[in-house]
């Protein structure tokens, strides 16, 4: 049986989704995954074991360069692969759902018009699955993959899932002192009030006797960065990282401390302790509990259909709370 995902993007949405590989694989070894992905995040897939074919596609380029020529490039590298049994788009955009519907196969399945933001996208599936957009985006996922592949028990074995990422480079932890605990935070977000306070970050780095260290993605994100340093010399800043050190690095901490973002969901896949922080995105939604794996929300109401990116209710998160988590998880007083 050969079988195509689609999930194109973004870091954190790609990561939680790959958790359904070891459980496709559970169920039949002989089952052959293939997915499509955007360029930017193909190291996530390439070394995956359970993963076949990496097809990469580049509609971040397309978008920059708003090219109908370049868009109608993209689309026809999947007219002509071989056909699978199944498509499953596990996007639940209109992009994905023409990529899924050009590949060649016998059904397609995504989530019907009252399961995804964009409704329009479930026109373009033979077979639709209901799930509610507020649910939980791991147990989405496995409902999805589910009922297209006919499994059965997968939540019960989430607990007990297995790390999912892989990298073929090792990185190195070059400084710190090796009996203490190694924590790294995660300042940045993929907007403005998705990020925790710098201070408060600051005021965490110098309650707990660790190595602390922060990584960046982006020139905004290295002004936050140097800031936390200034208010820290506990902090290390690591040099910007390539997917595949990253997921490296990560691997190596005993604890992750970040917003609603990728890296903090690498955490989670890696079976690395965390603590993410929401304010402006559901909890609830956007993370799956483990006995390592912990959130802390604001207060704030948070509608998961309509974000609201004003919501500044993050900042109101305490320190003390997030130290307690810390200490917890990390087993010290």
């Amino acid at each position: 049986m050969r079988i195509a995902i689609v999930k194109l993007s973004a870091l954190g949405d790609i990561v939680q989704a790959m958790v359904v590989l070891q459980f496709i694989k559970t169920f039949n070894q002989k089952i052959v995954v293939d997915w499509f992905v955007e360029e930017s995040y193909k190291e996530l897939l390439v070394n995956h074991p359970h993963v076949n074919e990496v097809y990469v596609l580049n509609f971040k380029k397309v978008k920059r360069k708003k090219s109908l020529f370049m868009l109608l490039d993209e689309l026809s590298k999947v007219r002509h692969i071989e056909s699978y049994d199944v498509v499953i788009d596990m996007q639940g955009l209109i992009k994905s759902a023409i990529v899924s519907r050009l590949i060649p196969s016998e059904k397609t399945f995504g989530f019907d018009k009252k399961s995804i933001r964009e409704s329009l996208a479930a026109r373009f599936y033979t077979h639709k699955i209901q799930v509610d957009y507020a649910e939980n985006i791991i147990k989405r996922n496995i409902i999805l993959i589910s009922k297209a592949l006919e499994l059965s028990n997968i939540n019960n074995s989430l607990i007990d899932k297995k790390p999912y990422l892989f990298s073929d480079k090792n990185y190195f932890i070059k400084s710190g002192t090796i009996t203490k605990h190694k924590i790294l935070l995660i300042p940045g977000a993929s907007f403005e009030t998705k990020s925790y306070p710098i201070e408060k970050f600051a005021k965490f780095a110098n309650k707990i006797d660790a190595n602390f260290f922060v990584i960046w993605g982006n020139n905004n994100e290295k002004l936050m960065v140097k800031k936390l340093q200034s208010l820290s010399s506990n902090v290390q800043i690591i040099d910007k990282l390539p997917l595949n050190e990253l997921i490296s690095f990560i691997s190596q901490m005993n604890l992750v401390v970040g917003s609603d973002t990728g890296p903090t969901h690498i955490a989670w896949a890696l079976n690395v302790p965390s603590i993410t922080l929401f304010g402006p995105t559901p909890g609830p939604r956007n993370s799956f509990e483990t006995s390592i794996n912990k959130y802390i929300e604001s207060n704030s109401k948070v509608n998961p259909l309509k974000i609201n990116k004003n919501d500044q209710s993050i900042k109101d998160i305490s320190v003390e709370d997030i130290v307690k988590m810390a200490r917890y998880l990390l087993k010290v007083n």
